[in-house]
């Protein structure tokens, strides 16, 4: 017999009895059954919370967008490539939501990243205020993507993109976005 025959008949008694296994085991027929399980259906008066997609994300963007100041198109473009478009979307590094904000630049900005409206509205207020802080700089909004990326930090420190594989790439893939987005082919 299989090792695992005997684990199959204390699982499944039924199993057991409708191919008559128990024959050649002897020392299982004598054990007790095992209790029935009792599936009760769903308590109609106990809400269930579970958390509920925004309607309409670009209609939270644009509001957003035109609160702060920052091109629509910019900000989707940064949604995109942050998390499309889910609002669920946890990355490794512990950033939230739509707009991948991390739990201390969401408090900075008073918002509960776990709330599409705030975390769109707290991403596009940290993002109007790189624009600003780089807009001076011929290559402004390379280097206001790249710190949503890496951080001003790092961008100050490399004054510019910083030499980084993974922020090089988003730059490029939110510029990208962004120019499907201005053209309206996305």
């Amino acid at each position: 017999m299989k090792p695992w025959v005997p684990a199959l008949i204390l699982c499944c008694p039924a199993i057991a009895g409708e191919f008559n296994i128990l024959s050649g085991v002897d020392f299982l027929r004598d054990l007790p059954q095992p209790p029935a399980i009792v599936i009760h259906p769903p308590d109609q008066n106990v809400a269930v919370l579970a958390p509920q997609f925004p309607k309409d994300v670009h209609a939270l963007i644009r509001a957003a967008a035109q609160k702060h100041g920052v091109p629509a198109a910019f900000v989707t473009s940064i949604v995109k490539a942050e998390s499309n478009f889910d609002p669920n979307a946890l990355s490794p590094k512990g950033a939230i939501g739509l707009m991948q904000l991390m739990p201390e630049t969401a408090q900075q900005f008073g918002a509960d990243p776990h709330v599409p409206e705030q975390n769109i509205d707290a991403g596009t207020r940290y993002l109007r205020w790189l624009i600003k802080k780089y807009h001076r700089y011929r290559n402004g909004s390379s280097r206001a993507i790249a710190a949503y990326n890496a951080g001003p930090g790092m961008v100050d420190r490399y004054r510019g993109t910083p030499p980084f594989r993974e922020t090089r790439i988003y730059v490029a893939r939110v510029l990208g976005f962004l120019k499907k987005f201005e053209s309206g082919r996305m």
